[in-house]
C-alpha cells in the first residue's frame, strides 16, 4: 500500500509541476508590459448598494483620472443609506458623471446583474471599464493603462484587483495570497488562450461583447457572477488579453475578520460551479492535487517510507512553486508575501476544505 501511495505521490507532484511551470509560468516569467496610450471613448461603471462612505472617498479618484474621453456611470442599486444622495452631489460637481437610479424590481430583487444591465445600457461610450464601489485605482493613469490593451481583435481586458496590506495580520496575508493565486490562474490561462474568469474590481470590455451574449441573461438566476460568469461565457482566445502593469491595478480594503472573508469566498466558490466543464475540471484538478500533495507527504514521512526520495520531491515541488509564485508576487507588487508562501498556502488549503464542506450543507448569501 505504501508503495502505491508513493507512486501516487509522484504523479501528484508531476501534476503540480505541470500547473506551476506549464501554466502559471506563462504569467510569472512574462515580460513587463509597456503602455501605448489610446484615446478610446470609455464609460467607467460603478455599481453601489449601501456604500455611502466608500463612494465619498473613491469616486473623486475616478473623476480625476488623466484621460481625454471618459464618463463615469454611477449606479445606485436601491441603497438604504445615503449612497444616492452622495451620487447626486457628485453628478452636480462633475460634468462627466451619469447617474442611474435602480428601484427594487420584484423579478430581480437584490440582483446586481439587473442594476449593471441598466447602467451598461445607459452608458454612452463604446468601451466599458468596471470597478467596485469599494475600490480605487493606484494612479491617475488607470484608464489609460487598462484601455491601452484594446485592439481591433482584443475586446476584453482582464485586470488585477488587489487588497490593501495590513501589517502584522496573518489573515491579511492569506487573503492577499489567495488573490494573487487567483490572478495568476486567470492571467496564465488567458495567456495560453483559455480565459475563464475576471474580477469585477478591474475589468474592461467593448460594449458589443455584452450584447453579443445577451448580457447576463444566461446566468441571471445566479446572484453572483457579473464578472467571472460573464467572462466565462464571452471570453475566448481571440478576443481576450490581460493587463498587469502596476498603473492598471485597483485596490480595496480587505475583510478584517475570518468569518467575513470565509463567507465571501463561499460565494465565489459557489459561482465557479457554473463555469464551463473544462474550467471546472482544471480548477478541480489543481486544488485536489494540492490537497493530496500535503496528505501524502504527511503519510509517507510518518511511516518513513522512501523518506529521502520524498524529501527530495518535496524540496523540488517547493522550489518550483515558490519561484513561480515569487515572480508572480513581484509582478503584482506583493513582494512581502514571498517569504510567507508555505504558511499561507497551507492555511488557504485548510480554508478551501472548510468552504467545500460548508457549501454542501448550506447556500451562501449573495449581493447586499
Amino acid at each position: 500500500m505504501l508503495t502505491i501511495l508513493f507512486y501516487f505521490f509522484i504523479g501528484i507532484v508531476v501534476v503540480q509541476l505541470f500547473y506551476y511551470l506549464g501554466v502559471f509560468g506563462k504569467f510569472a516569467f512574462a515580460k513587463q508590459q509597456e503602455i501605448t496610450p489610446k484615446k478610446l471613448p470609455v464609460s467607467v461603471i460603478v455599481c453601489a448598494k449601501n456604500e455611502e462612505e466608500n463612494v465619498k472617498k473613491f469616486i473623486p479618484l475616478l473623476a480625476e483620472q488623466d484621460y481625454p474621453d471618459f464618463e463615469i456611470v454611477l449606479i445606485d442599486d436601491a441603497s438604504r443609506d445615503e449612497t444616492l444622495e452622495v451620487f447626486e452631489e457628485f453628478e452636480k460637481q462633475y460634468s462627466n458623471i451619469r447617474l442611474v437610479k435602480v428601484e427594487n424590481n420584484e423579478a430581480f430583487w437584490g440582483n446586481k446583474k439587473y442594476a449593471l444591465t441598466l447602467g451598461i445600457k445607459a452608458s454612452k461610450k463604446e468601451y466599458l471599464l468596471f470597478t467596485d464601489a469599494d475600490c480605487y485605482p493606484t494612479s491617475k493613469n488607470w484608464i489609460t493603462s487598462m484601455t491601452s490593451h484594446f485592439t481591433m481583435n482584443k475586446t476584453i481586458v482582464l485586470g488585477y484587483g488587489g487588497y490593501e496590506k495590513i501589517n502584522r495580520s496573518i489573515l491579511n496575508k492569506v487573503i492577499r495570497f489567495e488573490t494573487i493565486l487567483t490572478a495568476v490562474q486567470y492571467f496564465s490561462w488567458a495567456k495560453i488562450g483559455v480565459p475563464y474568469m475576471g474580477v469585477g474590481r478591474n475589468l474592461a470590455y467593448k460594449k458589443e461583447e455584452f450584447f453579443n451574449v445577451n448580457g447576463f441573461i444566461d446566468h441571471i438566476q445566479v446572484r453572483s457572477g457579473d464578472d467571472d460568469l460573464f467572462i466565462n461565457q464571452a471570453a475566448n482566445k481571440s478576443n481576450t488579453t490581460i493587463s498587469y502593469n502596476p498603473e492598471s491595478f485597483t485596490y480595496s480594503k480587505p475583510k478584517e475578520s475570518y468569518k467575513e472573508w470565509f463567507n465571501q469566498k463561499r460565494r465565489h466558490v459557489s459561482t465557479a460551479e457554473h463555469y464551463k466543464f473544462f474550467d471546472k475540471m482544471q480548477l478541480g484538478v489543481f486544488y485536489t492535487s494540492q490537497l493530496f500533495f500535503f496528505i501524502l507527504v504527511i503519510l509517507l514521512l510518518s511511516f518513513q517510507f522512501q523518506w529521502i526520495a520524498v524529501l527530495a520531491i518535496l524540496a523540488t515541488r517547493y522550489t518550483v512553486a515558490w519561484t513561480v509564485m515569487g515572480f508572480s508576487a513581484g509582478k503584482l507588487k506583493e513582494k512581502d508575501l514571498k517569504i510567507w508562501f508555505p504558511v499561507v498556502e497551507m492555511m488557504l488549503i485548510l480554508t478551501q476544505i472548510n468552504i467545500f464542506i460548508t457549501n454542501i450543507f448550506s447556500k451562501p448569501v449573495h449581493w447586499k
